[in-house]
């Protein structure tokens, strides 16, 4: 009989499902955010995600009595940090290719590193905070600030960075006490809830400036989804909900610094959707600012790797 995996080898397979799990979700918004709303994305996103946790998920993970918690409120801010997290970056998906979009959110993995040592009190040594540098040096690279091409959009992948690493040191506290699929339901009651709210607040048109612009993406009126756009819809909310579940996992059974780096995995991914689904294809200094963070991602990997060996 072959030995089951160990747990840094399950934590780290968890953090690369989940992360071509979102990958694909993220594909799917971008996709839909040129006709609907986002909170009309969100919420349908939400609703067939929370019937996926409900229907499949939940059953397996040990039956609903996994919804019961002892830690509402840091569920609730848990919640918070991801719904900023999501509409940051969204709405930057609206405005931004999506590799560009997704390289600058990569930063989060080097913040989780950091926040890790802050709130956790993980280690993190001097050769990890030089890649951590590496790293804020090819977000500057691709956000440009100062030139001609800079855009204040670019600005919102790094908000939804930072609101992600403080998302996952949460889920790292709730991790010790709650399951992996009890987080997620939490996750999608968030969604549902500020969907349903931002929706009757907004969901007229009534503020919506007009055109395709990010205000107009997040203020447009509500309207019925499309035959044709529905196995978009569907694919966000596999993303989110399986996606989720696995993240979470990945950061219950290690240490936030090891898991966030195989994230990663998501930004070769977004590469291929943006060429082969919108024709998106970065430029010269786009690809150097890519590859100082993919490469300090990578050489994180390969420290921990050593240091574990």
């Amino acid at each position: 009989m072959r030995a089951a995996p160990s747990v840094p080898t399950l934590g780290a397979l968890c953090a690369v499902g989940g992360s071509l799990c979102f990958s694909l979700g993220d594909m799917a918004i971008k996709f839909l955010s040129g006709a609907y709303p986002l909170h009309e994305i969100i919420l349908i996103r939400s609703m067939i995600g929370m019937a996926i946790l409900l229907a499949v998920i939940m059953p397996l993970a040990g039956g609903y009595a996994r919804i019961r918690t002892r830690q509402p409120g840091k569920h609730l801010l848990r919640g918070a940090f991801v719904v900023v997290a999501n509409m940051a970056f969204f709405l930057a998906l609206s405005a931004m290719p999506l590799a560009n979009a997704t390289a600058i959110f990569y930063v989060s993995p080097l913040m989780i590193a950091l926040f890790s040592v802050l709130f956790l009190g993980e280690r993190v040594g001097p050769r990890r905070w030089a890649a951590i540098g590496a790293g804020l040096l090819g977000v500057v690279i691709m956000v440009r600030p100062g030139s001609d091409t800079f855009s204040a959009i670019a600005l919102l992948p790094l908000l939804a960075a930072a609101s992600y690493a403080g998302l996952q040191i949460m889920t790292r506290k709730l991790g010790l006490g709650e399951s992996a699929a009890t987080m997620a339901f939490y996750i999608q009651v968030t969604f549902i809830s500020f969907s349903v709210v931002f929706g009757l607040a907004v969901g007229n048109g009534r503020f919506d400036p007009g055109g395709d612009g990010t205000l107009s993406f997040l203020l447009r009126e509500w309207v019925w989804p499309a035959p044709a756009d529905l196995p978009f819809f569907a694919l966000a909310g596999l993303g989110t909900s399986v996606g989720g579940l696995l993240i979470s996992q990945a950061y219950r059974l290690c240490e936030a610094a090891l898991v966030a780096p195989l994230e990663y995995v998501a930004m070769p991914m977004a590469i291929f959707w943006g060429l082969t689904v919108f024709g998106d294809w970065p430029d010269a200094v786009s690809w150097i600012g890519i590859g100082f963070i993919l490469g300090a991602g990578l050489y994180m990997v390969w420290r921990e790797t050593r240091a574990s060996s």
